[in-house]
């Protein structure tokens, strides 16, 4: 699975879990912060990653990445999501603790994990910044 894969999946993951907002996410095993966002009303999850420039969601079950033209199923059994990516004909789950979202992608057999910079953490931080504390 592409590493954007993994990344849009954990940011879908933690909209879906929490209710929340995504501003952000930083990828453990990049070592750096990516552009991305996410938000799930109802069933319908809209992203955007901003390092690809492209646009990613849709009504669940499916997810689809407009960059790779592909999808992704996207399936919760109440704090864990499981789904297939097309792409790259692999399994992962995901879940959610503490604004970490971990991902096990099938394919490599392998952990990642990212932590997520929520809407509502980033407008509290940038309005503490602008009071100077």
């Amino acid at each position: 699975m592409h590493s954007h894969t993994r990344a849009m999946i954990a940011a879908a993951t933690f909209a879906f879990i929490t209710g929340k907002k995504v501003a952000g996410l930083y990828d453990h095993s990049a070592g750096r912060d990516l552009r991305i966002a996410a938000e799930f009303r109802g069933k319908q999850l809209q992203g955007f990653d901003g390092d690809r420039g492209v646009k990613f969601g849709g009504t669940l079950p499916e997810l689809r990445d407009e960059g790779d033209r592909t999808f992704v199923s996207f399936e919760s059994d109440g704090s864990t999501v499981k789904g297939y990516d097309r792409g790259s004909s692999s399994f992962y789950e995901a879940q959610v603790t503490d604004g970490l979202v971990q991902v096990y992608d099938h394919g490599p057999a392998a952990w990642f994990a990212y932590d997520v910079q929520d809407a509502e953490s980033a407008s509290s931080y940038h309005r503490g910044a602008a009071d100077g504390r």
